[in-house]
């Protein structure tokens, strides 16, 4: 009998299997990689474009015509659209973001060959009607009055402007009136010049044996490719100023605060040492910012630290909200932190947790096949090394205390660090 007043042993992780990614080729060139895990006879398909914000000439053009695909065709409308999918059981996902845009459609394998059909209609016929395009706009134009009133959503919009300017692909957000001033035909021309007909990579997991992916390619496979991605609209690279910005509410109770900088990809050689640094820093609920800010001060429900990184650059950021009263405080003890990381190595059995924690976290990460295409769509798509996921706990476990003092001296000092405050000190 199991002796339940004893806990079961614990084992460190020290690294992990993954199932193989195969690879092919369609018969135009569209590389189609596929990850077969047969648990459940389910598949995720997903079309992935070079289409995102950094190939914009007008702001908002690549949410709006990936979001259009789905809103009536050569032969169906919206509504037949989406019954279409309804009928066979399949969920469509349009998303867009700074690098690119995806297509992605999630159905039983068995409706594989009915779902392709319309797949490719979306994606070679689309026709962004002018009633639907106006209903998104406003849609869009709502949720974003909304959103500017929201400190949080202020803050985070101003400090990626403050890393990398307004202009930026990655510093750039949608603004009302950019969206009062979009037309269908600019949504249109973007759609002619970064999607249509352009190269596109497929990534396909779950149950997905060879007879599908020549489905696959009897459908997509037959999509005319022009050669070359989307040309790239000139990009000025900015530089921080490192001052403070103070967005004033006066009604507001709370501030929101952001703290950071510009950093790197994940294939920057310090990329591993820098993210346990920022794991101990605040990247866990038992983070030193955690500790101090919320279970010792009691100034914020929570405080985080992360990495977000793209396919060309990258930042570092601390978030929270407290308090107006207690912003000063919070951005002192945000500092106070990073000082003791600069000059106090972390403690064994600390950095022992962080690493255990962090291998358990990316492990968990990996339990369906779709999580291991999210993670493997990392290294395709940002043209990382192969062995990325399969060394990356013996990546995290071989950071020592060293090297995160090393990490907060020479990535975290005050002088590299911008600062954004909305709500008032």
């Amino acid at each position: 009998m199991v002796d339940r007043t004893q806990s079961p042993a614990f084992q460190a992780i020290h690294e992990v299997r993954l199932p193989a990614v195969k690879t092919h080729t369609l018969d135009n060139t569209v590389r189609l990689h596929r990850i077969d895990v047969d648990h459940q006879p389910v598949l995720r398909l997903e079309c992935i474009f070079d289409a995102g914000t950094w190939y914009e000439q007008v702001p908002a053009t690549a949410f709006f015509a990936v979001k259009m695909l789905s809103e009536g065709t050569r032969t169906r409308s919206s509504a037949q659209i989406s019954e279409y999918f309804d009928r066979y059981g399949a969920f469509l996902e349009l998303s867009s973001g700074p690098d690119r845009s995806s297509v992605v459609v999630y159905c039983l394998t068995k409706f594989l060959p009915d779902v392709l059909p319309l797949l490719r209609e979306l994606l070679t016929e689309p026709t962004f009607p002018e009633k639907e395009f106006d209903d998104l706009r406003n849609i869009t134009l709502q949720n974003l009055r909304v959103n500017y009133e929201k400190n949080a959503y202020l803050a985070s919009v101003l400090f990626r402007q403050k890393l990398f300017g307004i202009d930026h692909p990655y510093g750039r957000s949608q603004q009302p009136d950019q969206i009062e001033a979009l037309t269908r035909q600019q949504v249109v021309d973007f759609y002619q010049r970064a999607l249509h007909n352009r190269p596109f990579q497929i990534l396909v997991a779950g149950q997905v044996s060879e007879l599908d992916v020549a489905l696959i390619n009897r459908e997509l496979g037959k999509v005319p490719i022009q050669t070359g991605a989307a040309p790239i609209a000139p990009v000025e690279t900015v530089r921080a100023d490192g001052l403070a910005t103070l967005a004033e509410k006066p009604d507001s109770i709370q501030s929101s605060i952001r703290v950071g900088r510009r950093l790197f990809t994940r294939s920057h050689p310090d990329f591993f040492r820098m993210l346990v640094t920022n794991e101990i820093l605040g990247g866990y609920f038992g983070s030193r910012l955690m500790k101090n800010i919320r279970e010792e001060k009691g100034f914020t429900y929570g405080i985080s630290s992360n990495m977000p990184s793209f396919r060309r650059d990258g930042y570092f950021l601390i978030g929270t909200d407290v308090n107006k009263e207690n912003t000063q405080q919070t951005l002192d003890e945000i500092r106070k932190e990073i000082r003791i990381l600069q000059t106090e190595p972390v403690p064994p059995d600390e950095l022992e947790t962080v690493k255990n924690f962090m291998a358990g976290e990316f492990v968990g990460s990996l339990n369906t096949p779709f999580e291991i295409a999210d993670r493997y769509k990392v290294i395709l798509l940002d043209d990382l090394p192969a062995d990325f996921l399969t060394t990356y706990i013996q990546n995290l476990r071989a950071v020592s205390a060293e090297d995160i003092v090393q990490m907060a001296n020479l990535y975290l000092t005050d002088t590299h660090l911008s600062e954004v405050v909305v709500g008032g000190k």
